[in-house]
């Protein structure tokens, strides 16, 4: 008979191998999916993190294997920028004279901003520093968020947001994401700013994902809403069929560019 210790480094192994598939884990869901005690998954996460397998974060760990950590906004813009442009032009065509819409942060939604400085006849409510300063000088009545500004996506985020967007309805949401997966929904690195995208959700008429691609399958750490309050995914031709067929069958509309 294998003993518990024999057992526990092929228990740590499983549990680095599936924060690396998908990126990162939090506490409870090991816990059910390996049936062990949450102290248990603790110590796991600290065995695995001595061994640089995995990285703990609060109430979870992610993979050093993949690219979790956040790149920094700047070099973001350079990923996927061609299929970023067409999407963000088709998201122009959703927006109509008389409209109130919020612009989330993203390199992706900061290419829908640019496009906006000739439309005076809309109303933008944002929390990103990069859009508000594209329409800072024309362009549609600019609404800014207040908040903490968190510096690595340019964005305000987490309680203070919930001041202004407690007080105000958006009639779209263009939403940005560093993941979007089933069942884990959209998803991004921070907690603060996933606190403010699930916010400004619940404030949408109807909310719109602008994610190339790259975003498919990806999970990061923190939730930022789930895919049924997506109503509509504007993406490139290259998003997975398989993933794209699951969202059709959900209701969501996808518009791939």
């Amino acid at each position: 008979m294998i003993s518990s210790r024999e057992l526990a480094p092929e228990r740590q192994g499983r549990v680095a191998t599936y924060i690396r598939d998908r990126g990162a884990a939090r506490i409870e869901e090991l816990v059910k999916v390996f049936d062990v005690a949450p102290a248990t998954v603790r110590r796991d996460l600290a065995t695995l993190e001595e061994q640089g397998r995995i990285r703990r974060v609060h109430g979870g760990a992610v993979a050093t294997e993949s690219r979790l950590d956040e790149p920094l906004f700047d070099d973001k813009t350079s990923i996927a920028a061609r299929e970023k442009r067409r999407i963000a032009e088709k998201a122009l065509t959703l927006i109509e004279s008389g409209d109130t819409v919020y612009l989330d942060g993203g390199s992706t939604v900061l290419e829908l901003a640019r496009l906006l400085t000739n439309r005076s006849d809309v109303t933008v409510v944002t929390n990103s520093l990069r859009a508000a300063i594209e329409l800072s000088g024309r362009g549609p009545r600019l609404i800014f968020v207040g908040g903490e500004l968190r510096r690595l996506s340019q964005t305000t985020v987490g309680t203070l947001t919930r001041l202004l967007l407690d007080q105000i309805h958006v009639d779209k949401a263009f939403m940005g994401t560093m993941g979007i997966s089933l069942p884990e929904g959209i998803t991004t690195t921070d907690p603060n700013e996933a606190y403010t995208k699930e916010l400004v959700l619940s404030r949408a008429a109807q909310s719109i994902l602008l994610a190339d691609s790259s975003k498919a399958g990806k999970v990061t750490f923190a939730r930022s809403g789930d895919i049924r309050q997506i109503n509509t995914i504007i993406t490139d031709k290259d998003f997975p069929a398989h993933l794209a067929k699951t969202l059709k069958k959900m209701g969501t509309e996808l518009l791939r560019v």
